[in-house]
């Protein structure tokens, strides 16, 4: 079994993790029917609309 010979440095282990943090923020599109902000292609929560067809029934 393959055992390290030195001890990892810490910079040298933080280098190979650096990219852990780069989360994107969600992609938003207009809603079509209300222009709302949704993310595309999911049911817009304020409407119910997905496309022209209503899914979800929302109360005012």
């Amino acid at each position: 079994m393959a055992v390290p010979k030195r001890k990892t440095s810490k910079a040298r282990r933080d280098k190979r993790r650096n990219n852990l943090w780069k989360i994107s923020a969600p992609t938003l599109v207009k809603c079509s029917r209300c222009g709302e902000y949704k993310r595309p292609h999911r049911v817009c929560a304020s409407c119910g609309f997905y496309g022209d067809r209503e899914v979800i029934k929302v109360e005012d």
